[in-house]
């Protein structure tokens, strides 16, 4: 038998075997680059101990990570390599969308593309090795198995970063002026010390409504909308233009940032006390009823392009196989969302209209606002606008849309005086 294993495996030293048996260096070189380019991401904004505690986080992660994955066998290796691959892919997509998205190929885009390519290679690599250690028929498991990490992993974390890591983006040259509108540049400060930047078109009939953009957008996309005599404070919300903050596209900061517009609105010698309104799109009207449900200093809320902030707000969800995998996607991303960003959960809009009953407000989703309609049916309108896609309806219909939403505050916010000048 000597002899035999001798002809069959000639001249192979021990050394050798052991050469074999070594894993790949190149998986361990691809976690540090990843690691790397996301630790110098981490560092970019934020405070001082609010980066070096991320920065140690990612460096210790990643550290581990190129450890075991050198000692592990097979199948460990293979697990490693495709959880920092979907790390990767997923931190290097949803930043580098976000970035690229608004404001063009700068530092964090180029390092979010350093993060994605050694990611997507971990997640092909350590992809192939489960495959490979997967005993006979099993493998049959890895196409659902893999359909399941892209729809209830890797895509719902994607989102998630990419939405809690969005930069301001530029304010733009349109201002109040345009419109003929006299108006002032204001800032205020959130309860967690948020700097808040907004134009206040002063009140002339004792009333004023707090405008609010939606996600990704700035003060300037509800310009249109200041006119027709009220007094109007055009805000950006945290993360975007020129305020201050960490942007969370899900809206969770809202209640903060809402709250401390109302309390400057309600600081102003032209506003009367009942007789503020917030309107909202999109984001900003899902926002505009959270705060409406804990602040009562909020007399009327329109809302248009609202679905929800969180998967509690998604009841209007189809029963049955689709709206279970909808679900499910939603719950990681919600979830991861939040952890990212550190935001608190808002009130569920159900909840907050319900709070809020006895003041009036306008979704304007079909099936979403239907559905948050039943809580409080004497006090919601609903008006679906025909051929407008989502925050849709004032350019489809904006004399029918202005019609609505100004007789809608009139009779939410009266008795105010007839106005006598430009204003919203």
């Amino acid at each position: 038998m000597t002899g035999k294993h001798a002809e069959a495996r000639p001249g192979l030293r021990s050394d050798q075997v052991a050469a074999r048996s070594r894993p790949p260096v190149f998986p361990s070189v691809l976690i540090g680059a990843e690691g790397a380019a996301l630790a110098a991401i981490a560092w970019l904004d934020g405070s001082a101990a609010w980066r070096a505690a991320r920065v140690l986080t990612v460096v210790m992660l990643t550290f581990l990570a190129a450890w075991f994955i050198r000692r592990a066998g097979r199948a460990a290796q293979g697990a490693i390599a495709t959880v920092a691959g979907v790390a990767g892919t997923a931190a290097g997509t949803g930043i580098a969308s976000a970035h690229l998205a608004k404001v063009g190929l700068d530092a964090t885009a180029i390092l979010a593309v350093i993060v994605l390519v050694p990611g997507i290679s971990l997640l092909g690599w350590g992809a192939a090795l489960l495959i490979r250690a997967m005993p006979g028929w099993w493998r049959l498991l890895a196409v659902p198995a893999a359909i399941a990490v892209l729809w209830f992993v890797l895509l719902p974390l994607t989102v998630a970063v990419n939405a809690t890591n969005r930069p301001p983006g530029a304010l733009g040259p349109a201002t109040p002026a345009q419109y003929g509108l006299s108006y002032q540049d204001v800032a205020f400060r959130t309860a967690d010390g948020v700097r808040l930047s907004a134009w206040y078109i002063p009140a002339r009939n004792g009333a004023a409504v707090v405008l609010l953009p939606g996600a990704g957008s700035t003060r300037t996309s509800v310009l249109g909308l200041a006119r027709h005599g009220y007094g109007a404070l055009l805000t950006d919300t945290r993360g975007h233009g020129l305020s201050g903050g960490r942007a969370m596209d899900f809206g969770w900061h809202g209640h903060a940032d809402i709250t401390a517009a109302v309390s400057f609105l309600s600081r102003q010698p032209g506003v009367r006390p009942g007789k503020i309104a917030v309107l909202g799109l999109s984001m900003g009207g899902e926002q505009a009823i959270a705060a409406a449900g804990a602040d009562p200093r909020i007399r009327a809320v329109v809302a248009e392009g609202v679905t929800g902030q969180q998967l509690a707000d998604h009841g209007w969800l189809p029963h049955g196989i689709d709206g279970a995998l909808t679900r499910g996607e939603e719950w990681v991303k919600f979830g991861a969302a939040g952890l990212l960003s550190g935001a608190p959960r808002p009130m569920p809009l159900r909840d907050a209209i319900r709070a809020a009953a006895g003041r009036p407000a306008v979704p304007d989703e079909p099936i979403a606002a239907r559905w948050f309609q039943a809580v409080s049916p004497g006090t919601v309108q609903v008006w679906t606008v025909a051929r407008a896609g989502h925050t849709g309806a004032l350019t489809a219909q904006p004399q029918a849309w202005e019609a609505r939403v100004t007789s809608f505050l009139n009779a939410a916010l009266a008795p105010a005086a007839t106005p006598t000048g430009p204003g919203l």
